[in-house]
């Protein structure tokens, strides 16, 4: 990745769910003239501002943002559409004069914006919908046959990512790993990127989530699953429905669960999530990339204007 003083500068936080990232954000932001640009999956959707965490309209106050809330729930999304669209509002920013920071916790975002995304052609829709109709030891039976090392590297309850290997080596006769290692359309070598990953205690990460999470269910998240779940063009599999807290609250609603159960499985999802981006962004990024177990936001802020000064 290029880190050069002549090229245009772009700030990254990255890190867990509850790891206060939103918060720095919004104070680098203010502190160098930028603009929060979202890179976390769930927060793109105007259906789930509450269940997300996204910033609210005071925070959103406090400094410009991009890309946050703009998607509608029943809208198909991808990590390469959000690439696009986060690469021109990062242009926009330089143009405008104007730090351009990243702040979410997806990863394949982040991968897909900076090191380019796999060419892989579109899947005609009979191959599609053959794949997705397979009963799920079906699906695992043929990807073991037609691409092992992805059968054996996947969950086998990863239903999706089973589908989507699955798909591609039928279509195309090549792997996706195969197709990942041509990666094409980053951003990478055109920006000096200032990167910061935070990485807290677990166990404050862990109390975060969980009090997070009983503010949600008090302040308005039900309503928010509610409204969404009535929508009739928002389909079973709609990424959106696949959110940490919608089954759950979905599940209350109906009478199957009360309360205290549907809280307590979305902590343990939640706290399922959080651990494999905790895992992700300790293991995958680039060494160069500024790991911190900081949590006081002032003292991070501080460090982040160091690292702005590399």
């Amino acid at each position: 990745m290029a880190n050069s003083p002549d090229l245009p500068r772009v700030a990254l936080i990255a890190g867990p769910t509850a790891s206060g990232k939103s918060a720095l954000a919004i104070d680098v932001a203010q502190r160098h003239d930028g603009v929060v640009i979202n890179a976390d999956s769930a927060q793109v959707y105007r259906d789930l501002q509450i269940l997300s965490a996204r910033p609210s309209r005071q925070e959103e106050a406090q400094a410009p943002h991009r890309l946050f809330g703009h998607v509608d729930g029943a809208d198909p999304y991808s990590a390469a559409l959000w690439a696009q669209q986060a690469t021109a509002a990062i242009d926009a920013a330089h143009r405008a004069n104007k730090l351009p920071v990243l702040v979410g916790g997806t990863g394949l975002y982040l991968r897909t914006l900076i090191d380019g995304i796999a060419p892989v052609p579109e899947i005609a829709p009979d191959i599609r919908a053959r794949v997705r109709a397979l009963p799920l030891e079906q699906a695992v039976a043929e990807l073991g046959k037609l691409d092992p090392d992805a059968a054996a590297r996947l969950r086998p309850t990863d239903t999706t990512r089973i589908a989507r290997a699955l798909e591609v080596v039928t279509a195309t006769g090549r792997t996706l790993g195969d197709w990942q290692r041509d990666r094409v359309g980053g951003i990478g070598h055109r920006i000096a990127l200032s990167a910061m990953l935070l990485l807290p205690d677990r166990a404050w990460l862990t109390e975060r989530c969980d009090r997070r999470l009983a503010q949600m269910f008090d302040g308005g998240a039900v309503q928010e699953v509610r409204a969404l779940l009535t929508r009739d063009d928002i389909g079973p599999d709609a990424p959106v429905r696949r959110a940490i807290g919608v089954a759950e609250i979905g599940r209350w609603i109906d009478g199957s669960i009360g309360r205290d159960e549907a809280l307590a499985a979305a902590r343990h999802a939640t706290r399922q999530y959080a651990k494999r981006q905790y895992t992700w962004f300790r293991n995958q990024p680039p060494p160069g990339w500024l790991r911190t177990s900081e949590t006081e936001k002032y003292a991070l802020a501080s460090q982040f204007d160091t690292l702005l000064r590399i």
